[in-house]
């Protein structure tokens, strides 16, 4: 059970709590992040602070609600100081996300930055390589686009993610606004 896991010491020993995921467990579409930070290990859910209330609007702008989504990250805890998550904590806790994609099901995984992309997929390929494309993991669509974080520090990446989301909608046959 992910609450109990001590595979990761330091982070079993700093977290406040596990952050699993959260959203519809039947749902089409997972969107994947990299770890939790400060805000999701106080309140247990992913993407609350302010990169979460920028994926929110980007999901409702995809005429989706949070609802009809899953969202998780490859990291069940909170990296000290929101640095990175080191390649061995990825590994430890890749079983935890392996299972929960195939609960889940999804057609389609949106992964959300460099971090997670390259983890799910496997690859050292940059962001701007990967994204704009379909990829396969499993045999679920995985589309690759910045991380919400790097667009509140970056507004000109908001127009190739909104591309991005554009093909996203196309393939699971959402009209696009």
């Amino acid at each position: 059970m992910v609450a109990q896991c001590t595979r990761c010491p330091e982070l079993a020993k700093t977290r406040t709590q596990t952050v699993f995921g959260v959203g519809n467990p039947n749902a089409r579409l997972v969107f994947c992040g990299e770890a939790p930070g400060a805000d999701e290990d106080q309140q247990g859910e992913p993407f609350v602070g302010a990169a979460g209330q920028l994926l929110n609007k980007i999901i409702a702008a995809c005429t989706l609600r949070r609802e009809d989504v899953y969202i998780l990250n490859i990291l069940r805890c909170r990296p000290p100081g929101n640095r990175l998550p080191l390649p061995t904590e990825a590994v430890n806790c890749r079983e935890y996300l392996d299972a929960q994609l195939r609960i889940i099901q999804p057609e389609f995984i949106c992964c959300l930055g460099a971090c997670a992309a390259q983890n799910l997929l496997q690859t050292n390929v940059a962001i701007g390589k990967l994204r704009g494309r379909f990829h396969d993991y499993r045999g679920m669509k995985v589309l690759c686009t910045y991380h919400p974080a790097y667009l509140l520090r970056n507004p000109a990446a908001k127009r190739p993610t909104w591309d991005d989301m554009k093909m996203l909608m196309t393939a699971m046959g959402i009209e696009v606004p």
